[in-house]
């Protein structure tokens, strides 16, 4: 699987091409700027790009943007964005377009290199993963014909784990059920939010655009669904 990588800093830029390269990726292009980004996306066509939002030389959205721009000229060109920041606008204008291929992690929070790696081949895929503080971010307060009022809580905590790029199995580990019982929430969710029938994975990107798509305005925050017995998860750690 081809990579490009897009970090300014030097030693998170060489971990990450020596961790991919031991999972088997191959890295075609390592940069540190918003230009060397936009120049190596178009060359190498990758399989996968993975991109910093604030690159030289202003560090402020010149890897988001450059990425914006070639999937304009590339459709579907999987993107994960690696950030240390949420920046609300542009994680909704990423999943704007509703082909998925997308993801948003937050660098502090990516602490096992074998769910980061997967997370990379989910996206790689066609998939959709998105941290779970990106999801309270981009939530907002329901407009009174938003379909996504008429979802039950569980229906509710169903979206957020698949927003997050789970599969039904793992939601239904997570949430101590039966696969049974996600299948029956999500044919729900489909329902309620009038998703013609398509193939699956079509139908949980558009489900979690629906989910993501929020109206400008306060957040409303929502508790990240926890399994019983599930012990608190560790949010801090080092920053990268």
């Amino acid at each position: 699987m081809r990579v490009v990588l897009a970090e300014d800093l030097f030693l998170l830029r060489d971990g990450l091409v020596r961790m991919l390269e031991a999972f088997g990726f191959m890295i075609v292009a390592a940069v540190e700027d918003g230009a060397e980004l936009e120049r190596a996306l178009l060359e190498h066509r990758p399989d996968v790009a993975i991109v910093d939002v604030r690159l030289p030389p202003t560090f402020t959205d010149e890897g988001i943007r450059a990425a914006l721009r070639v999937r304009e000229r590339v459709p579907r060109l999987p993107i994960l964005v690696l950030s240390q920041y949420v920046e609300q606008i542009y994680a909704s204008e990423l999943l704007a377009d509703g082909s998925g291929a997308i993801g948003y992690l937050l660098k502090e929070r990516v602490t096992d290199s074998a769910q980061f790696v997967e997370a990379v081949r989910r996206i790689a895929e066609g998939g959709t993963v998105m941290d779970p503080e990106v999801i309270a971010k981009l939530l907002r307060r329901h407009r009174t014909d938003d379909p996504i009022a008429e979802l039950t809580p569980r229906e509710r905590e169903v979206l957020s784990l698949m927003a997050e790029g789970r599969s039904n199995s793992a939601i239904s580990k997570h949430l101590v059920i039966t696969e049974r019982a996600v299948a029956k929430h999500t044919a729900n969710i489909f329902m309620k939010l009038d998703l013609p029938v398509s193939d699956d994975d079509n139908r949980r990107v558009r489900a979690v655009l629906a989910y993501l798509d929020r109206d400008r305005g306060a957040d409303t925050p929502l508790p990240r669904p926890v399994a019983r017995g599930e012990p608190a998860r560790r949010t801090g750690g080092r920053r990268p």
